[in-house]
């Protein structure tokens, strides 16, 4: 069921705006707590990820540290073929490459993301290279709506209905682009959501 909000919510990039919200994102569940899951080996990093541009401008402006620390030069790192589209950050959007098991910047050696990695290393916020659509999986944005993301429609994420809701998950990520007042109007539908489900059951 799709929620409208008071009024709508813009992030803290400028863009995306968002004005609804997918109630499944508070009823739908997964493995929240991604290097500790011993079972899907990234599966969800497998085919990539949209960037948006401004965030490719971010990423450039630490070209030469990042491909000594990934290993992977600069001109392998996207697809380079942009689609224009308002939502994201620059108002357009290319995508990672990948290789070997999944996206380009997934740890050939290991577990989880080199740009978050990266960061972390660095004593820099992950928030400030790693791209917003990785931060908030596996909810997601579009034309004004929140919802979960089209892996959770279908049914292909692997750590799906053992956890925490998609929102208790990407909580914190939410309040980090939307801010405080976004959370307690989020708070207030999924106390309303949870209630008419409980109701509905019996």
């Amino acid at each position: 069921m799709i929620r409208e909000l008071s009024k709508p919510y813009v992030s803290r990039h400028g863009t995306p705006t968002l004005t609804r919200v997918e109630t499944d994102i508070f009823i739908k569940t997964y493995f929240t707590y991604c290097l500790k899951c011993t079972f899907c080996n990234d599966a969800c990093c497998a085919h990539g990820v949209d960037v948006a541009r401004d965030e490719v401008r971010q990423l450039d402006q630490h070209v030469e540290a990042l491909e000594q620390y990934t290993g992977v030069r600069r001109e392998d790192w996207f697809i380079e073929t942009y689609e224009e589209d308002d939502d994201f950050p620059g108002r357009g959007n290319t995508r990672t490459s990948t290789r070997r098991r999944g996206c380009v910047f997934l740890n050939p050696a290991g577990r989880s993301c080199m740009i978050h990695a990266f960061c972390l290393q660095n004593g820099m916020d992950y928030h400030a290279l790693k791209p917003m659509i990785c931060c908030l999986f596996p909810v997601t944005f579009g034309n004004g709506l929140l919802a979960p993301s089209d892996e959770v429609d279908d049914q292909t994420l692997i750590c799906l209905n053992q956890g925490p809701s998609l929102y208790a998950g990407v909580r914190d990520e939410l309040r980090y682009y939307f801010g405080q007042e976004f959370i307690s109007e989020l708070e207030a539908l999924e106390a309303a959501c949870l209630a008419e489900r409980k109701l509905a059951n019996g």
